[in-house]
Protein backbone atom coordinates (compact mmCIF):
# COMPACT_ATOMS: atom_id res chain seq x y z
CA UNK A 1 0.00 0.00 0.00
CA UNK A 2 1.40 3.47 -0.99
CA UNK A 3 1.86 6.28 1.45
CA UNK A 4 -1.28 8.36 1.88
CA UNK A 5 0.83 11.51 1.69
CA UNK A 6 2.91 10.71 -1.25
CA UNK A 7 0.06 9.56 -3.42
CA UNK A 8 -1.92 12.37 -2.82
CA UNK A 9 0.86 14.54 -3.48
CA UNK A 10 1.38 12.89 -7.17
CA UNK A 11 -2.60 12.97 -7.93
CA UNK A 12 -2.79 16.98 -7.08
CA UNK A 13 0.26 17.70 -9.15
CA UNK A 14 -1.66 15.51 -12.18
CA UNK A 15 -5.19 17.30 -11.18
CA UNK A 16 -2.86 20.95 -11.51
CA UNK A 17 -1.77 19.75 -15.18
CA UNK A 18 -4.72 19.22 -16.62
CA UNK A 19 -6.36 22.25 -15.04
CA UNK A 20 -3.47 23.90 -16.66
CA UNK A 21 -3.44 22.33 -20.01
CA UNK A 22 -7.06 22.87 -20.46
CA UNK A 23 -7.27 26.30 -18.74
CA UNK A 24 -10.08 25.61 -16.87
CA UNK A 25 -11.44 28.47 -14.39
CA UNK A 26 -13.28 27.02 -11.43
CA UNK A 27 -14.15 27.98 -8.22
CA UNK A 28 -14.80 26.21 -4.82
CA UNK A 29 -17.47 27.71 -2.35
CA UNK A 30 -17.32 26.38 1.31
CA UNK A 31 -19.84 27.43 3.71
CA UNK A 32 -19.25 27.75 7.19
CA UNK A 33 -21.49 27.79 10.24
CA UNK A 34 -19.60 26.99 12.82
CA UNK A 35 -16.15 27.40 14.70
CA UNK A 36 -15.43 23.96 15.75
CA UNK A 37 -11.64 23.38 15.73
CA UNK A 38 -11.31 20.48 13.68
CA UNK A 39 -13.66 21.99 11.16
CA UNK A 40 -11.56 25.23 10.75
CA UNK A 41 -8.47 22.79 10.30
CA UNK A 42 -9.85 20.76 7.56
CA UNK A 43 -11.21 23.75 5.46
CA UNK A 44 -7.48 25.56 5.89
CA UNK A 45 -6.17 22.28 4.09
CA UNK A 46 -9.05 22.03 1.35
CA UNK A 47 -7.85 26.05 0.76
CA UNK A 48 -4.46 24.74 0.10
CA UNK A 49 -4.85 22.08 -1.47
CA UNK A 50 -7.32 24.51 -4.03
CA UNK A 51 -4.53 26.91 -4.29
CA UNK A 52 -1.91 24.69 -5.18
CA UNK A 53 -3.82 23.00 -8.06
CA UNK A 54 -5.20 26.23 -9.48
CA UNK A 55 -8.42 26.28 -8.29
CA UNK A 56 -10.44 29.45 -6.53
CA UNK A 57 -11.32 29.30 -3.22
CA UNK A 58 -13.74 31.12 -1.35
CA UNK A 59 -14.60 30.95 2.58
CA UNK A 60 -18.01 32.05 3.43
CA UNK A 61 -18.23 32.42 7.13
CA UNK A 62 -21.36 32.68 8.83
CA UNK A 63 -21.84 32.79 12.47
CA UNK A 64 -23.32 30.59 14.69
CA UNK A 65 -26.52 32.56 14.98
CA UNK A 66 -27.36 32.32 10.88
CA UNK A 67 -30.97 31.13 10.77
CA UNK A 68 -32.12 28.15 8.62
CA UNK A 69 -34.06 30.37 6.59
CA UNK A 70 -30.63 32.47 6.11
CA UNK A 71 -28.51 29.67 4.74
CA UNK A 72 -31.17 28.51 2.85
CA UNK A 73 -31.05 31.73 0.82
CA UNK A 74 -27.15 31.51 0.62
CA UNK A 75 -27.32 27.90 -0.80
CA UNK A 76 -29.94 29.10 -3.34
CA UNK A 77 -27.96 31.93 -4.51
CA UNK A 78 -25.00 29.75 -4.73
CA UNK A 79 -26.83 27.26 -6.95
CA UNK A 80 -27.88 30.05 -9.44
CA UNK A 81 -24.59 31.81 -9.46
CA UNK A 82 -22.78 30.82 -12.83
CA UNK A 83 -19.26 31.42 -11.53
CA UNK A 84 -19.18 29.27 -8.61
CA UNK A 85 -18.34 25.63 -10.06
CA UNK A 86 -19.88 23.72 -6.58
CA UNK A 87 -19.62 24.61 -3.25
CA UNK A 88 -19.80 22.72 -0.04
CA UNK A 89 -21.33 23.36 3.54
CA UNK A 90 -19.51 22.31 6.36
CA UNK A 91 -20.59 20.01 8.94
CA UNK A 92 -21.44 19.92 11.27
CA UNK A 93 -24.00 23.20 11.58
CA UNK A 94 -25.76 24.42 14.56
CA UNK A 95 -28.39 22.39 16.30
CA UNK A 96 -30.94 25.03 15.25
CA UNK A 97 -30.39 24.06 11.22
CA UNK A 98 -31.38 20.67 10.07
CA UNK A 99 -29.05 19.64 7.89
CA UNK A 100 -31.01 17.30 5.85
CA UNK A 101 -32.90 20.32 4.74
CA UNK A 102 -29.68 21.99 3.60
CA UNK A 103 -28.78 19.05 1.91
CA UNK A 104 -31.46 18.26 -0.17
CA UNK A 105 -31.85 22.08 -1.24
CA UNK A 106 -27.59 22.20 -2.83
CA UNK A 107 -28.27 21.43 -6.28
CA UNK A 108 -26.86 18.21 -7.90
CA UNK A 109 -25.12 20.31 -10.23
CA UNK A 110 -23.00 22.29 -7.26
CA UNK A 111 -22.89 19.13 -4.82
CA UNK A 112 -18.98 18.50 -4.38
CA UNK A 113 -19.67 16.55 -1.28
CA UNK A 114 -22.20 14.50 -2.71
CA UNK A 115 -24.92 14.62 -0.19
CA UNK A 116 -27.87 15.37 -2.09
CA UNK A 117 -29.48 11.77 -2.18
CA UNK A 118 -30.15 12.61 -6.29
CA UNK A 119 -26.69 13.25 -6.39
CA UNK A 120 -24.57 11.55 -8.74
CA UNK A 121 -21.22 12.17 -7.12
CA UNK A 122 -20.00 9.86 -3.95
CA UNK A 123 -19.37 11.40 -0.58
CA UNK A 124 -15.78 12.55 0.02
CA UNK A 125 -14.50 10.24 2.50
CA UNK A 126 -16.04 7.34 1.24
CA UNK A 127 -15.21 8.37 -2.18
CA UNK A 128 -11.15 8.97 -1.20
CA UNK A 129 -10.79 5.71 0.36
CA UNK A 130 -12.00 3.93 -2.19
CA UNK A 131 -9.95 6.05 -5.23
CA UNK A 132 -6.89 5.01 -3.09
CA UNK A 133 -7.73 1.14 -3.21
CA UNK A 134 -8.31 1.30 -6.72
CA UNK A 135 -5.17 2.82 -7.35
CA UNK A 136 -3.55 0.33 -5.06
CA UNK A 137 -5.19 -2.71 -7.36
CA UNK A 138 -7.35 -3.51 -4.17
CA UNK A 139 -9.85 -6.46 -5.28
CA UNK A 140 -12.71 -5.66 -3.40
CA UNK A 141 -15.05 -8.81 -5.08
CA UNK A 142 -16.49 -11.13 -1.82
CA UNK A 143 -14.45 -9.86 0.44
CA UNK A 144 -15.36 -8.98 3.83
CA UNK A 145 -15.79 -5.35 5.24
CA UNK A 146 -17.18 -3.86 8.29
CA UNK A 147 -18.15 -0.22 8.50
CA UNK A 148 -17.76 0.99 12.47
CA UNK A 149 -19.91 3.70 13.01
CA UNK A 150 -23.38 4.83 10.87
CA UNK A 151 -23.40 8.47 10.51
CA UNK A 152 -24.83 9.71 7.27
CA UNK A 153 -21.21 11.26 6.30
CA UNK A 154 -19.24 8.23 6.52
CA UNK A 155 -20.65 5.27 7.47
CA UNK A 156 -24.09 4.82 6.01
CA UNK A 157 -22.93 6.12 2.38
CA UNK A 158 -19.15 4.01 2.78
CA UNK A 159 -21.45 0.70 3.49
CA UNK A 160 -23.36 1.88 -0.33
CA UNK A 161 -20.27 1.98 -2.16
CA UNK A 162 -18.41 -0.89 -0.86
CA UNK A 163 -21.45 -2.99 -1.62
CA UNK A 164 -21.80 -1.46 -5.17
CA UNK A 165 -18.37 -3.22 -5.27
CA UNK A 166 -19.43 -6.44 -4.73
CA UNK A 167 -18.10 -6.52 -0.91
CA UNK A 168 -20.06 -8.79 2.21
CA UNK A 169 -21.00 -5.55 3.70
CA UNK A 170 -21.67 -5.37 7.66
CA UNK A 171 -22.37 -1.57 9.74
CA UNK A 172 -21.92 -2.06 13.24
CA UNK A 173 -21.67 1.04 16.03
CA UNK A 174 -20.46 2.10 19.16
CA UNK A 175 -23.60 0.13 20.73
CA UNK A 176 -22.58 -2.82 19.06
CA UNK A 177 -22.29 -5.63 21.95
CA UNK A 178 -18.36 -6.37 22.31
CA UNK A 179 -18.89 -10.15 21.16
CA UNK A 180 -20.68 -9.38 18.59
CA UNK A 181 -17.85 -6.68 17.53
CA UNK A 182 -14.75 -9.47 18.25
CA UNK A 183 -16.66 -11.67 15.57
CA UNK A 184 -17.26 -9.14 13.05
CA UNK A 185 -13.99 -7.69 13.73
CA UNK A 186 -12.11 -11.36 13.26
CA UNK A 187 -13.33 -12.17 10.00
CA UNK A 188 -13.02 -8.60 8.23
CA UNK A 189 -11.18 -8.27 5.35
CA UNK A 190 -11.25 -4.25 5.24
CA UNK A 191 -12.48 -2.06 8.47
CA UNK A 192 -13.36 1.47 7.82
CA UNK A 193 -13.62 3.26 11.53
CA UNK A 194 -15.38 6.21 11.86
CA UNK A 195 -17.23 6.27 15.53
CA UNK A 196 -15.41 9.52 17.22
CA UNK A 197 -14.33 7.54 20.15
CA UNK A 198 -9.93 7.67 20.44
CA UNK A 199 -8.57 4.26 20.63
CA UNK A 200 -12.14 2.57 20.27
CA UNK A 201 -10.07 0.03 18.21
CA UNK A 202 -7.36 -1.80 19.78
CA UNK A 203 -5.12 -5.12 19.83
CA UNK A 204 -7.05 -6.54 22.53
CA UNK A 205 -8.95 -7.25 19.36
CA UNK A 206 -8.18 -10.16 17.07
CA UNK A 207 -7.57 -9.38 12.95
CA UNK A 208 -6.67 -10.95 10.38
CA UNK A 209 -2.99 -10.49 9.23
CA UNK A 210 -3.94 -9.44 5.74
CA UNK A 211 -6.53 -7.16 7.23
CA UNK A 212 -6.78 -3.37 6.04
CA UNK A 213 -7.62 -0.42 8.45
CA UNK A 214 -9.11 3.02 7.70
CA UNK A 215 -9.00 5.05 10.54
CA UNK A 216 -11.70 8.08 9.77
CA UNK A 217 -11.37 9.25 13.66
CA UNK A 218 -10.37 12.90 14.32
CA UNK A 219 -10.11 13.57 18.15
CA UNK A 220 -8.50 16.16 20.67
CA UNK A 221 -6.46 14.51 22.98
CA UNK A 222 -3.96 16.91 25.67
CA UNK A 223 -3.75 19.08 22.26
CA UNK A 224 -3.00 16.18 19.88
CA UNK A 225 -4.63 14.71 17.08
CA UNK A 226 -5.63 10.91 17.37
CA UNK A 227 -7.81 8.67 15.16
CA UNK A 228 -10.42 5.94 16.64
CA UNK A 229 -7.62 3.16 16.45
CA UNK A 230 -4.85 2.22 18.93
CA UNK A 231 -1.56 2.69 16.56
CA UNK A 232 0.33 0.23 15.51
CA UNK A 233 -2.74 -2.65 15.05
CA UNK A 234 -1.36 -6.00 14.17
CA UNK A 235 -2.72 -5.44 10.43
CA UNK A 236 -1.15 -5.26 7.33
CA UNK A 237 -2.00 -1.61 7.00
CA UNK A 238 -3.29 1.28 8.53
CA UNK A 239 -4.35 4.72 7.67
CA UNK A 240 -2.21 7.42 9.66
CA UNK A 241 -3.78 10.20 12.00
CA UNK A 242 -3.13 12.63 11.18
CA UNK A 243 -2.19 12.48 7.56
CA UNK A 244 -4.08 9.85 6.52
CA UNK A 245 -8.25 9.79 5.90
CA UNK A 246 -8.51 13.40 5.96
CA UNK A 247 -6.17 14.27 2.72
CA UNK A 248 -7.79 11.54 1.09
CA UNK A 249 -10.80 13.44 1.46
CA UNK A 250 -9.38 16.63 0.07
CA UNK A 251 -8.18 14.92 -3.00
CA UNK A 252 -11.29 13.58 -3.16
CA UNK A 253 -12.65 17.10 -2.66
CA UNK A 254 -10.61 18.34 -5.69
CA UNK A 255 -11.80 15.09 -7.97
CA UNK A 256 -15.69 15.44 -7.50
CA UNK A 257 -15.27 19.00 -8.16
CA UNK A 258 -13.67 18.36 -11.66
CA UNK A 259 -16.31 15.60 -11.93
CA UNK A 260 -19.09 18.34 -11.03
CA UNK A 261 -17.71 20.38 -13.62
CA UNK A 262 -18.10 17.75 -16.40
CA UNK A 263 -21.16 17.01 -15.19
CA UNK A 264 -22.20 20.70 -16.22
CA UNK A 265 -20.86 21.27 -19.55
Amino acid sequence: MQEIKEYVAKKKLTISHFILENKLKLKLVIVQVNDDPASNSYIKGKLKDLNEVGIEGELIKLPSETTQNELLSLVNKLNKDNSVTGFIVQMPLPNHIDENIIKENISITKDVDGFNLLSKINPATPNGIVTFLKDNQYDFTSKNALVIGRSNIVGKPMAKLLLSLNMNVTVVHSFTKKDDLSYYIKNADLIIVAVGKPNFLTNEFIFKKDAIVFDVGINRIDGHLVGDCEKNLKVSYQSPVPGGVGLLTRLSLLLNLLEVYRNGI
